[in-house]
């Protein structure tokens, strides 16, 4: 099961919800469901432009590990 990282990775870098929506370009509605639910299917798209706001790879977004802990 694919588990987003967003969040985390959002609060590692000091920036608000509100902030990384508007550095995103993406719905504040739609970060909020993703924060709460790490779970869920999001498109390809919106982890694109979440990813470049973070300056970071999708790949790090996603975590792929089948029991949900973070990977070491």
């Amino acid at each position: 099961m694919q588990r987003l990282r967003v969040k985390e990775i959002a609060q590692s870098k000091g920036l608000t919800m509100a902030k990384l929506s508007r550095m995103a370009d993406i719905n504040l509605k739609t970060l909020q469901a993703i924060y709460r639910d790490p779970y869920r299917d999001v498109a390809y798209s919106t982890l694109s432009k979440i990813a470049k706001a973070l300056e970071v790879p999708i790949t790090d977004l996603v975590d792929e590990s089948s029991n949900g802990e973070t990977p070491e």
